[in-house]
């Protein structure tokens, strides 16, 4: 009797959806936040949209620099279109519901996505490295067959790795309450719903992000410290203000990664949502898609120059 009693109480409760609440502690208000969002995301695509068509147009731009800056915007806006619908969805609309496929459904992309970003400016890095300390090398090292497989490669490991996130979600039981304090899923905030024990998918995941993006950032940051040395040899002050110009571009992906590091950190050290990780943690997967065009990209003086010739083609046709 006991035993049926308490199995009718575990299916009474058993969730197939969950309900996403928006921002800890500011729903009342929380739609105000869709304007600079939607200009967020508008610039996201807009942007990477534009230095799609300039790369495809412009043949001079052919070059791996170049190929990796297209990859770059592909991934920029699968990430920003992967999150933004949804959380525009819940101002807008008020559609806080989703299922549980769709959550992690969302979680898998998210967390792919990412991955796919951080080993694509890892190549970019390597890229610059060995352009400007081994010039003469480049283009035997630097060629599209090393392009297609790096990139084939890290579709293949992030597709394949990161997909023991969602499933490790799925197997818990959630049960009782299924609302979550967040505009998407972040898998630490549904798993805190679990009535199981939330340890075991908190731990992994903090070993996943170091493991794999950690050990991405210290490379980055490797190549470019090895960089930096190359150059300063030189004592060309030419040389040297375009090495610091390139590694400055990257500024932003080191706060891109630390950021995530907090999150991760804040977000296993408490029980519950604040609204400071979770905007952070919206925020981190909005900006770099609407920055790095500017700060990868517009910097860059063939790419400006690739526009202008776009820019008058079209006009001309007109």
């Amino acid at each position: 009797m006991s035993a049926s009693l308490k199995a009718f109480n575990s299916s009474k409760f058993l969730v197939s959806e969950f309900i996403l609440l928006g921002f800890p502690g500011i729903h009342s208000w929380q739609h105000w936040l869709s304007l600079p969002l939607t200009l967020l995301y508008l610039s996201a695509i807009g942007t990477n949209v534009l230095i799609l068509i300039i790369i495809c147009q412009d043949p001079s731009l052919k070059q791996p620099m170049y190929l990796f800056l297209g990859i770059l915007s592909l991934v920029d806006m699968g990430l920003a279109t992967t999150i933004m619908p949804k959380i525009l969805a819940i101002f807008w609309f008020d559609a806080k519901v989703i299922s549980l496929p769709e959550c992690f459904a969302q979680i898998y992309a998210i967390h792919c996505f990412v991955s796919m970003e951080s080993g694509i400016c890892l190549c970019m890095a390597f890229d610059r490295y060995v352009a400007i300390c081994y010039p003469l090398h480049y283009s035997s090292i630097i060629t599209n067959s090393l392009i297609f497989k790096a990139t084939l490669f890290m579709v293949l490991r992030n597709g394949f790795c990161v997909i023991s996130v969602p499933v490790l979600a799925s197997q818990w039981n959630y049960c009782s309450r299924n609302e979550i304090d967040h505009c998407l899923c972040s898998n630490l905030g549904i798993t805190s719903l679990a009535c199981d024990d939330r340890r075991p998918n908190s731990i992994f995941q903090l070993i996943l992000a170091w493991v794999g993006m950690g050990s991405e950032l210290g490379l980055i940051i490797l190549s470019y410290t090895l960089l930096l040395r190359s150059v300063l040899r030189l004592n060309s002050a030419e040389a040297v203000s375009k090495a610091l110009n390139t590694c400055s571009s990257h500024l932003i992906l080191t706060l891109f990664y630390t950021v995530i590091v907090v999150i991760s950190v804040t977000h296993l050290s408490e029980t519950k949502a604040t609204l400071i990780p979770v905007l952070l943690n919206v925020m981190h997967n909005i900006t770099p898609p609407s920055l790095n065009p500017i700060v990868y990209a517009l910097r860059t003086r063939q790419l400006r120059q690739g526009f202008q010739k776009v820019l008058c083609r079209s006009l001309q046709e007109k």
